[in-house]
């Protein structure tokens, strides 16, 4: 039983990795719930002040999530159209067989929805910048915190190694 908790909890840390980069998955919250299956296992020792910390950090992150590429959209003068944009290209150039299609997608989804809001093509060129930079932010933030709480699992998986598995 041990082995498929342990198992179940590196699944969430990887899910939690791939999370950083797709919208729908909250992906150090993910991570997180593979630190909490070790949290509730008896032979392993996990700090409750660990758990609630990045469990905090876990929400501030994907609070974040929703402010941060809306902040770099509307910096470079971008609205609400172009916001949609972003996601309905990120999950278009995550489907895609484009190489770089995460990074383009939302790009040019930004762009899109910029010209259909009626937007000139400089304004709404700026605007798809500011949302490719607040998106590429806000999934590096998702992303480190999620190796972090990889590093975390690790290490507290080589702290209890003695218990034999």
């Amino acid at each position: 039983m041990d082995i498929l908790l342990i198992i179940l909890a590196a699944s969430l840390m990887v899910l939690g990795i791939v999370g950083s980069f797709l919208p729908v998955l909250p992906g150090p919250f993910t991570s997180w719930l593979g630190l909490l299956v070790l949290y509730f296992m008896p032979e392993i020792d996990v700090s409750t002040t660990t758990l609630i910390v990045t469990l905090i950090i876990a929400i501030l992150i994907w609070v974040l999530d929703y402010i941060i590429p809306a902040i770099g959209t509307k910096k470079f003068g971008g609205t609400r159209a172009g916001m949609i944009g972003t996601s309905v290209g990120l999950i278009i150039g995550l489907l895609s067989p484009i190489p770089g299609g995460i990074i383009i997608g939302p790009f040019v989804g930004a762009l899109v929805g910029e010209l259909l809001n009626k937007a000139d093509f400089k304004t709404a060129l700026k605007a798809a910048f500011g949302s490719l930079i607040g998106f590429l932010t806000s999934t590096f933030i998702k992303f480190a915190i999620a190796i972090v709480y990889l590093g975390i699992f690790i290490s507290i998986l080589w702290d209890n190694k003695s218990i034999g598995f």
